[in-house]
């Protein structure tokens, strides 16, 4: 039986029995009585066994007791002595302390004096050793060992570093100076030698050499020279050979990355920090280049025509930030054993030429885009080819604006924004004016300026549906226009959006980012944080940095293309222009016989019998009759603006604005779609016109009266027709026309003064 569980902290009597008995239970369910009087008796033995146990342990226990208490007696005397002998030593050692104090003090001098006695035995010693080895050293010079020639420097320069302050100490470096330069000049064809085979046992020997005189920088300045003549030579071979500028740079840079790669496998077993002597070795080779990189880019740019001047400089740049990332991966895992300075060097050795190009961006792409938007023709001899030509250069247009952007990113970074804003506005301005001046030739070869007083009256809409074309085209310059906007803020945002630190906000737009916002752990990498912009130009800077900032906080809603989106919209003006133009022209050619008709002012013949009739006895003449049927074509010419799913068109539409506007307090029911609202503007400019070239009529007879009123009464119907309503001089005309001479006053009273004097000297009433 198991006695430990009676141990366990969770026992349970009812769960121990129920375990007991669980076995039995399984394999002899009928002995369950006989198990549980064994089960019994086996625990009042083990009962017994306890009380045994106990019984003889507290025997042990009282005998125990009184051994115990007196070692605890014995103990506690034994304390007692121990600190009657403690209070004894502290009293010896205060006691000694005040006899001694002087003597330890003497003791003290006596060991400074020692101490100094040292020295300057050591000093005397150094002196002698000086001595003896300028004695020597022009002994062990003959040896031409340059081992033994730098230990003897060595210790000569140990010695010099105690004569410090003898009267002679200038005089004495002065001399080990010139031993040095002697080594150096000894040892000089035996360096150049091993930098050139590249010899890593003689390298290593040299440093050794050179690091105990404390000359490294000279010997780095022999490794640097010898492997700078050797690029210096590659680059003039690649400068001869025939091959274009970008190839020469590309080859060039090929052998730079190579003299990385194995340069820093080379020094990393001879030098102690070989990434920060290769980057050196860099910045040297480049600025010793002859012809040097700023030279020959100055030279390409001004060979180059003016269209390819900007793309031959994209192509160098390529070729340059090709090899500047290249070089950036290459250092990357070195780059926090490399003094950040050097590295910052490095890039400007890299992207310095072409700095000055850069600070011109805005220009140079001012003067390649004018160009390349002076090759995409919008006037040709036909108004149909015309056209088709203002139709494809909406995307030529933003396809040049795009690749501007491309161009900005990739020559600048971003940091040049403010000259592609600057080249964009000229851009849209020069296409605007282009665009203007197309449309303008459309008008005179449409003749649209010019109404033959003769002219016989045929419907031609050719000209309307050029210009709906035109407006279509407008249109799609102005959803293209707010898309490139957008797409422009976020590149804008996502490339240049780096230069904004978090401390830059509204609040601080005249301050630059500090160096202290930066969070401590990052490390800086130079190739990203290269700004030519901030260095060269900081009142642009700021402004590129306010620009950014705006951008951030107001998103795409910033007006970047103000000026271009307002040009755009005028021309989309025009374009409405030149559409409403083509279509009233027919119309105005008719208006305009009307002062010109003869026999207003005569009496016709018969007119004595008919000037008592109805007005219904009368017929529309020809010019009224043929506006009216033009006006009754209108709704199925201008069917393609409200059946037609044409986007662009729909815009343009919405954004321009037609002359003759509707009068003030006037229901405008044909704004709910745009063919009512042309259809209304025609008709406006219709009764307008007709009603100023009445007021040109010179005399009216009676007859004339009615035959004009029953001309207006036409117009009139035409319009109620096509669900217009004449305007209000339209209807004030036709009531002084219908008005009896006797009738005239009274009918005169709600019409304006001028109109009733006018009509009534027509008609040669009384006004």
């Amino acid at each position: 039986m198991d006695f430990s569980k009676f141990l366990a902290e969770d026992f349970e009597v009812k769960a121990w029995v129920n375990g007991a008995f669980r076995a039995v239970q399984q394999e002899a369910p009928g002995k369950v009585d006989a198990h549980a009087a064994t089960l019994v008796m086996k625990l009042q033995l083990f009962i017994q066994e306890v009380n045994k146990a106990v019984e003889e342990t507290s025997h042990q226990a009282l005998q125990s007791m009184p051994r115990v208490l007196r070692e605890v007696e014995a103990l506690r005397q034994e304390a007692g002595f121990l600190k009657e002998q403690m209070v004894l030593v502290r009293e010896d050692i205060q006691r000694l302390e005040e006899d001694t104090a002087q003597s330890m003090q003497v003791l003290v001098e006596l060991d400074q004096v020692k101490s100094r006695m040292q020295l300057a035995a050591e000093s005397l010693q150094e002196a002698d050793k000086w001595s003896t080895l300028s004695a020597d050293i022009e002994e062990t010079f003959k040896t031409q060992d340059v081992s033994v020639i730098s230990a003897k420097l060595t210790s000569m320069q140990s010695s010099l570093a105690v004569l410090v302050d003898t009267p002679d100490y200038s005089e004495k470096c002065v001399h080990l100076e010139a031993l040095k330069n002697r080594l150096e000049a000894l040892a000089s064809p035996q360096i150049v030698a091993a930098f050139n085979t590249q010899s890593v046992d003689q390298a290593r020997v040299f440093v050794k050499v050179f690091t105990e005189i404390d000359r490294l920088p000279q010997l780095l300045a022999y490794y640097y020279k010898c492997h700078k003549v050797q690029l210096v030579a590659a680059w003039q071979d690649l400068c001869q050979s025939d091959l274009p500028l970008d190839r020469q740079l590309m080859e060039l840079y090929d052998v730079l990355l190579g003299t990385w790669h194995s340069q820093l496998q080379w020094a990393s077993q001879v030098f102690q920090s070989p990434p920060q002597v290769v980057v050196v070795l860099l910045i040297q080779a480049l600025g010793a280049l002859v012809p040097s990189l700023p030279v020959c880019l100055s030279s390409a740019m001004e060979r180059a025509a003016p269209e390819s001047k900007l793309g031959q400089l994209l192509s160098l740049h390529t070729a340059t930030a090709y090899f500047a990332r290249g070089l950036e991966a290459a250092l990357q895992p070195s780059l926090r054993e490399c003094n950040p300075v050097k590295v910052t060097e490095l890039v400007e050795a890299v992207y310095g030429p072409y700095k000055p190009f850069q600070l011109q961006y805005g220009a140079l792409e001012e003067e390649n885009l004018l160009i390349q938007m002076s090759a995409v023709p919008l006037e040709r001899g036909e108004v149909m080819d015309c056209v088709q030509e203002l139709c494809q250069s909406v995307n030529k247009l933003f396809g040049l604006a795009l690749q501007a952007v491309d161009n900005c990113l990739k020559l600048t970074g971003g940091l040049g924004v403010g000259g592609l804003l600057k080249a964009l506005r000229a851009l849209f301005g020069k296409y605007a004016s282009d665009f203007a001046s197309a449309l303008q030739s459309i008008h005179k070869k449409c003749k649209l300026d010019e109404i033959p007083p003769e002219s016989l009256f045929q419907e031609d809409w050719t000209a309307f549906q050029s210009s709906v074309r035109i407006m279509a085209a407008c249109g799609e310059l102005l959803r293209q226009c707010g898309d490139f906007e957008q797409q422009l803020a976020n590149r804008i945002l996502s490339t240049a959006g780096k230069h904004l630190s978090d401390s830059y906000g509204p609040c601080g737009l005249g301050s630059l980012p500090e160096s202290g916002s930066e969070r401590p752990s990052a490390v800086k990498n130079p190739w990203q944080e290269y700004n030519y912009l901030q260095q060269e130009n900081p009142g642009e800077y700021a402004t590129l940095l306010e620009t950014l900032c705006a951008l951030k906080e107001k998103g795409t809603s910033h007006n970047l293309l103000t000026a271009p989106r307002s040009a755009l919209t005028r021309l989309n003006q025009l374009a409405h222009q030149l559409a409403f133009d083509s279509v009233f022209l027919r119309i105005k050619q008719q208006l305009l016989q009307v002062p010109r008709m003869e026999g207003w002012s005569t009496a016709g013949p018969g007119e004595m019998l008919t000037e008592d009739l109805p007005h219904f006895s009368l017929t529309p003449l020809e010019y009224i009759s043929n506006i009216g049927q033009y006006l009754m074509s209108l709704p199925l010419h201008l069917e393609p603006f409200v059946t037609q799913e044409d986007s662009a068109l729909e815009l343009a539409l919405h954004a321009g604005k037609l002359p003759f506007p509707p009068e003030q307090g006037d229901e405008v029911p044909e704004l709910d779609n745009m063919a009512d609202y042309w259809l209304g503007s025609l008709a406006r400019a219709t009764m307008q016109t007709y009603c100023e070239v009445i007021l040109q009529v010179p005399e009216l007879s009676p007859h004339s009266a009615k035959q004009l009123a029953t001309d207006i009464d036409y117009l009139v119907n035409v319009l109620d027709a096509l669900g217009l309503q004449p305007s209000k001089a339209l209807q004030h005309t036709l009531l002084l026309l219908k008005a009896k001479p006797e009738d005239y006053k009274q009918a005169a009273r709600p019409v304006p003064r001028r109109l009733a004097t006018s009509i009534a000297a027509m008609r040669g009433l009384e006004p």
